[in-house]
Order: C-alpha cells, then structure tokens, then sequence
C-alpha cells in the first residue's frame, strides 16, 4: 500500500488525478488554459465539485480551446448559465470569456503563456518538504505576485489562493507531502 497526500485518498476520482496529474510540471496551453479555467471554477467550492463535473466541462467548452473561448457571446454564456451539468455561476462563465481574451494576449505577447507563467519560477518547479497537509499553504508571496500580474492584465478570478492552487496542479511547485509516494516521482519529472 502506497502511502498518498491525505486529500488524495477520497474517492477513485480524486485518487486517479492526484495519482496521474497533481503536480505534474505542465507545458502545453490549451491543458494550463483547461486548469486556469477550472480553479476560478473552484473558488469558494471544493476540489472534488470541479473534478466531478471536468469532463462535462470539457464538452461545454470546446475541449478549452482558448481561441474559441475567447469568442463567445452573450448568447453563449446564457446557453452556458442554462448547462446543470457544469457550475451555473455568470460572474464565473463571463470571467472564463474574459480570461480566455487575455490568455490569447499573452500568448501574442510571450510566444505561449506556458512561457509567461512558467518565467515566474525560472521554468523550474519549487520543491517544498511539507510533512503535513496542515503546513501547505493557501497562498504566498509568489502566487500573490503573478496574482497582481493577472489582474493588471485584466483577468478575473485569479486572486491569490486561486493561483497557488493553479501552480500546485501543474506542478510548478511540488506540493506533495515527502511522505507521499508521488513526492521523489514527481521530482524525477524534472
């Protein structure tokens, strides 16, 4: 028996993304798109409420494809708002609008916003050694600053423990616990 990060033994789901996902350092767009989109889902739920409903999202928008995100209309949105299968919350659908504009903008910008994001920790992940879940943080300095830099470039949702989340799931920090199995096997990823 393999010892997992305590939040990583729920459920089959929950133990197949924190086995197969978290924390994999991750390059390509249209998946860092696919995560930026799903933690502004997250803010103020649980994990495990986006995780259930990710591929019914993948359907309703477009696989994440940046540049057909960015194109949606009103008409769209309120199609999406009707959508039971994903979380309803307009503020969140406009902002996945809005954030899909800006993403395209820093791709223009940086060549890919795998460039852009990854430039905020030298394109290499930060290894921590937490032994407890208690000792993983919310947020921090980083996540707050490359937080301040979203929102100057207009995105939404993307406050501060929304981005250091986003940085645990694909892995540009490696949050695993030391005791966790995936901890030295994410490292090797490196």
């Amino acid at each position: 028996m393999c010892k997992r990060c305590d939040w990583g033994t729920k459920n089959d789901l929950m133990i197949k993304y924190h086995d197969e996902e978290w924390g994999v350092p991750l390059h390509d767009d249209q998946k860092l798109f696919e995560f930026f989109v799903l933690e502004g889902f997250q803010a103020g739920l649980s994990w495990q409420i986006v995780l259930n409903k990710r591929e019914n999202f993948r359907l309703a928008f477009d696989q994440f494809k940046p540049e057909i995100v960015a194109r949606y209309d009103q008409e769209k949105i309120d199609e999406l708002v009707q959508n039971k299968s994903i979380i309803r919350n307009k503020m969140k659908l406009a902002a996945c609008v809005n954030n899909a504009q800006r993403f395209i903008e820093i791709q223009k910008e940086f060549g890919s916003f795998d460039t852009y994001i990854w430039g905020f920790v030298d394109c290499k992940p930060i290894v921590n050694a937490f032994k407890t879940q208690s000792e993983l943080p919310a947020k921090t300095e980083l996540s707050d600053r490359i937080s301040e830099d979203l929102k100057k470039r207009g995105f939404k949702f993307v406050g501060s423990t929304v981005i250091y989340a986003h940085m645990q799931a694909t892995g540009m920090v490696n949050d695993h616990l030391v005791d966790c199995f995936r901890y030295s096997e994410v490292q090797k990823l490196y």
